[in-house]
């Protein structure tokens, strides 16, 4: 067994107020190594820290207290949902929250725009040598990505871990760049790794999307060997994955890879010869973490790889498919995952903004009206990817196709798909729509949104109660 540090003292002890901490989130709603590095922080009195994290989670409610106390005083991050987004929104924290995408952090972090002073891996195993990796222990979560340009960047790195092994079967992060390790109880629960949207199936509308999305892609253009795709967590998104298989299969098509966010559906696709390899930053799923451990052609990569902008052969530059989500669609194809149209922040561009700005297709698949509110709208409550990126919009009623697309729009008319356009697709959400937006805001502003390149691209202010 590698030395340990001593519970926090030496990590921490080379940290002063207003030290920028980073975290990651391979773990997802599991994550307990944020709460216990903060509270050590907190014991040894250090104040108006700035905590970089990749994503928070419910789970990271634990943290309200640090904003209460002082010790937590700025966040920048790439998503954030839960009680912890909604005590920002109550104007908790006395500085704006930075919203990155995925590629922004890396691309940020490499150049030394956001510099980390010091980065706490929560790392399901360690080897003798101190090498990290996620493939093994108890709460092994597949590849840790997002730590990987901050391990390579930060002032110094910090393993947490609850699982020494003698030999790694994966290597994510090279032990010359590990500074200490400390060992814990627990790093948290893997089993929350598929959480929120990834835990969801899909509707009989989602299906029905699905379908559609998969039927669109088929007659793109781009269905063909060497071909490469991204799905997101969400059920619909899942399904797509699901519905393109058969039709790969009958075409005798293999795609080079397959990127992400890795999921079972995409697992799956490598298992049955439809992807050369999978390329990975973190894994959605279990069949995805076992896949990873056990799958030769299944790759980690980096935050840097998957989607910097700086970044010119990233995974995202090079995606023929993309499929997103959205919250809500406006009439210009921009999207908005950041807020409900109720102004609650519930998410954040994480790799949405990256894909789409990268891919030759990105499609966009929502069903009209969720949660009685309409998806399509004439207005968003918060930008998050400019409809420039945007491809397509499917959804249960029938495909949008961006008019920047005439070729598109072209094929799936001759294959018989139904398109429409976006305005008859927000009456029909608005017919059947309980509600509308009632996001009032006031002019404190809680949360800036960055586009991937780090400029400011809309503001959330906080709730009008």
């Amino acid at each position: 067994m590698p030395s340990s540090d001593s519970l926090w003292s030496t990590s921490i002890s080379e940290l002063d107020d207003s030290a920028t901490l980073s975290f990651h989130h391979h773990l997802r709603n599991g994550d307990d190594v944020m709460r216990q590095v903060l509270q050590a922080c907190s014991d040894m009195g250090l104040r108006d820290l700035h905590i970089a994290p990749s994503s928070l989670f419910p789970c990271h409610a634990a943290l309200i207290p640090f904003l209460e106390d002082g010790t937590l005083t700025r966040i920048t991050t790439s998503y954030m949902n839960g009680a912890l987004a909604e005590a920002v929104q109550r104007g908790l924290l006395p500085h704006p929250v930075r919203l990155q995408t995925h590629g922004g952090r890396a691309e940020a972090i490499a150049s030394g725009r956001l510099k980390i002073d010091a980065a706490f891996i929560a790392t399901p195993a360690v080897d003798t040598e101190r090498n990290l990796g996620g493939a093994a222990g108890p709460n092994a979560c597949g590849p840790l990505g997002y730590a990987m340009v901050d391990a390579a960047h930060a002032r110094f790195v910090t393993a947490v871990t609850d699982h020494y092994v003698y030999d790694l079967p994966r290597v994510c992060i090279p032990s010359e760049q590990v500074d200490h390790v400390v060992t814990v109880d627990s790093i948290g629960d893997a089993q929350q790794v598929a959480s929120g949207t990834t835990a969801r199936a899909p509707s009989a509308k989602g299906q029905a999307i699905a379908d559609l999305t998969a039927r669109l892609i088929a007659c793109s253009g781009l269905l063909r060997d060497g071909f490469s795709f991204q799905t997101g967590a969400g059920g619909t998104s899942l399904a797509v994955a699901r519905s393109l298989a058969p039709i790969m299969a009958d075409r005798g098509v293999t795609g080079d890879f397959a990127a992400g966010g890795i999921t079972g559906p995409l697992v799956d696709m490598l298992h049955a010869g439809l992807f050369r390899r999978l390329s990975d930053v973190q894994a959605f799923d279990g069949a995805a973490i076992t896949s990873y451990a056990t799958d030769a052609e299944h790759h980690a990569m980096s935050a840097w790889d998957y989607a910097s902008p700086a970044n010119p052969d990233s995974a995202a530059s090079r995606l023929d498919v993309m499929i997103l989500g959205a919250a809500e669609v406006d009439m210009d194809f921009n999207v908005n995952v950041t807020c409900a149209s109720d102004g609650r922040i519930i998410g954040g561009s994480g790799g949405h903004a990256d894909t789409a700005a990268g891919a030759k297709l990105a499609i966009v698949t929502t069903p009209l009206c969720a949660g009685r509110f309409p998806k399509l709208v004439e207005r968003l409550t918060c930008l998050t990817t400019p409809g420039h990126t945007i491809g397509a919009v499917v959804t249960e009623e029938g495909i949008a196709i961006s008019p920047a697309a005439p070729e598109l729009a072209r094929a799936a008319k001759s294959a018989g798909l139904p398109l429409t356009s976006l305005d008859d697709l927000r009456r029909m959400a608005e017919a059947q729509a309980t509600q509308h937006a009632t996001a009032r805001f006031t002019d404190r502003i809680i949360a800036e949104c960055e586009s991937p390149g780090g400029t400011v691209i809309d503001r959330v202010g906080a709730l009008d109660p």
